[in-house]
């Protein structure tokens, strides 16, 4: 028996497979005992857990598979919709993942496939009582939601996550067949604006909404028809609106709807048709209306700090704020993060300095999570954040359990005060911007920083490093990283040595993508070993060869070993690849492959 590859559960090697299959479709042999133990699986949440139960023995293999709702494939590649849906019978929830996180940064082409059309199709034809439906990363097209409207009649919930393909003709067939429809998340998703609109194709009367997010559609909604949809909803308690709602219309909506516990802003801006002079409404009155209630505040969106203020009676209660698109200074944010004393989640652009990180460290005692965007990405230019804003936070917020953090300027020093001031990490992105920077007040590596994180936070299961790294770095990841996962490197490592450290000493790892690193073919076959307890493996802009690769790929039949040209339009070269990209699979080399990938 080994781990399925799509996260899913556990499948039988390929020697049992007959044998179980078989035996998978006969009566049990005591229905009274195999009754009690669905009954006892059913309080298993866990995919883990599910997994483990799954391996006892064939009967408990049967229940698992019998008892499970909840289905979550970690790749669309690395299991057939059929072979899914025929174990998993009574599935009413999918949860299914298509490109890696690094199709996020452009660097893969986009015509690369994780296509959801096979799945709607096979799950409509076992799947009838299928309720939720979760995609990330997935190519979507408007047949598909109209397919998703047509098989389901008990459809509840769709969430999209950065998924693309499909407009606003597929959403109006969900929102006006899905008539028990409860979720519409649209997050981070590419929605094409095929003139219609889609808000008003809900049904008339009152609805089921309980979350409606589309704060990433980038064109003009029919507000009237939003304001009747927001009447017509009263169980809806998340709204997040996109950039074309003013803050007159967000006013109108929040009276509309004072039981909302997350909302998204909008622009948090004044229409362009409002005459100067008008009175305008009471947006603070507004906001103390949803006090109680109001939990998470997003949007802010072409922000009008003037109009910050009206916020301060709900930030006492609120736990998550995300500043991510408000370009505001220090002195603008201060005033709002001194009422947020329970905020457990903070996203912020770094236009808030390191003075407006030293008030969230001076405030939020409870913070468990961070996030600093930049509002300059380029390499060169002169980061407003540094190791001052970073320490500030380990130092205030001792409860930090993630952190996401983008900067140009970082010492060793700070980066070891985190380690020890916030043992309780489980996920730490530190993004030094630029190529290999070192300490920038020592001119040393970044060595002794990421090795102190690695050694004191004990939980820790997520990882991206950057900076001026040497292989000593990757040595004391691969020694002291036993729970990392995922773990993301770029322009770090000085020889093969370094992926050696990592590939041969982590063992938990599932998730390894490095780009522009000096690692070559050695390094590759260090992993021979390791690769099929990995679900993927992403190398660009690295030194491996095609042989290589061909190599890893004959020896490791059960592994797709995919060849990615990163521009389309030039030729394969032969001696070295551009992407590489592995990951287990129980089908083989999939169907869909486009002109620029090759499979070894």
């Amino acid at each position: 028996m080994r781990e399925d590859p799509s996260g899913g559960g556990i499948t039988p090697s390929p020697s049992d497979r007959t044998a179980i299959l078989t035996d998978y479709i006969s009566p049990f042999p005591d229905q009274i005992l195999d009754n009690v133990l669905e009954n006892v699986l059913h309080y298993l949440t866990s995919r883990q857990d599910r997994n483990s139960a799954s391996l006892v023995c064939k009967s408990w293999y049967r229940a698992e598979a019998l008892t499970r709702s909840d289905l979550f494939i970690g790749n669309c590649y690395a299991v057939s919709p059929r072979r899914a849906t025929e174990r998993f019978r009574r599935v009413t929830a999918v949860t299914l993942k298509g490109k890696p996180r690094f199709a996020d940064f452009n660097l893969m082409p986009p015509q690369w496939g994780a296509h959801f059309a096979p799945w709607v199709n096979c799950m409509g034809q076992r799947y009838r009582a299928l309720e939720k439906v979760c995609l990330k990363r997935m190519s979507v097209k408007d047949d598909d939601l109209e397919l998703l409207a047509h098989y389901f009649p008990l459809f509840k919930e769709l969430v999209l996550v950065c998924c693309d393909g499909f407009g606003t003709s597929g959403l109006a067939v969900v929102a006006n067949k899905c008539r028990k429809l409860r979720v519409l998340d649209l997050i981070d998703d590419e929605v094409n604006d095929d003139e219609v609109d889609w808000i008003s194709f809900f049904p008339v009367g009152e609805t089921c909404l309980e979350s409606l997010i589309f704060d990433c559609i980038e064109y003009p909604i029919n507000f009237e028809a939003l304001e009747r949809l927001v009447e017509r909803s009263p169980s809806l308690k998340k709204l997040r609106l996109n950039r074309y709602v003013s803050i007159g219309q967000l006013h109108r909506l929040m009276t509309r709807a004072p039981r909302l516990t997350h909302l998204g802003t909008g622009s948090f801006s004044p229409s362009e048709n409002v005459v100067h002079g008008d009175q305008e409404p009471d947006y603070a009155s507004a906001f103390g209306a949803c006090g109680r209630s109001l939990v998470c505040l997003s949007g802010f969106r072409d922000i009008v700090p003037e109009y910050l203020p009206a916020i301060y009676s709900v930030c006492a209660n609120i736990t998550s704020l995300n500043f991510s698109y408000a370009n505001i200074t220090a002195e603008q944010f201060t005033p709002v993060v001194r009422h947020c004393h329970k905020l457990q989640i903070f996203w912020a652009l770094d236009s808030i300095r390191d003075e407006g990180l030293q008030a969230v460290a001076a405030t939020c005692k409870d913070l468990r999570e961070l996030r600093v965007f930049p509002v300059d990405a380029r390499e060169d230019s002169e980061g407003p954040v540094s190791d001052v804003g970073f320490r500030a936070i380990s130092e205030g917020c001792r409860k930090l359990q993630s952190i996401l953090y983008f900067c140009q300027r970082m010492t060793n020093e700070a980066v070891i005060a985190m380690s020890k001031n916030c043992p309780d990490l489980l996920v730490f992105r530190l993004c030094i911007m630029g190529r290999r920077r070192p300490d920038y007040i020592t001119k040393e590596p970044m060595d002794e920083g990421f090795g102190a994180i690695v050694k004191n936070c004990k939980k820790l299961t997520r990882l991206a490093v950057s900076g001026l790294l040497t292989d000593r770095a990757f040595s004391y990841i691969g020694q002291y990283g036993t729970l990392v996962r995922t773990l993301s490197v770029a322009f770090a490592g000085d020889s093969d040595m370094a992926l050696k450290y990592v590939l041969e000493g982590c063992p938990k790892l599932q998730k390894l993508e490095i780009r522009d690193s000096p690692f070559g073919d050695s390094a590759l076959r260090s992993g021979l070993q390791h690769f099929y307890n990995m679900r993927f493996l992403w190398m660009s802009s690295c030194r491996l060869t095609r042989q290589a690769c061909k190599e890893i790929a004959q020896q490791l039949p059960h592994l797709v070993v995919e060849v990615i040209n990163g521009n389309v339009e030039e030729e394969v070269k032969d001696d070295f690849v551009d992407i590489l990209y592995m990951y287990r699979s129980l089908e083989g080399p999939r169907a869909d492959v486009p002109s620029f990938v090759s499979i070894l």
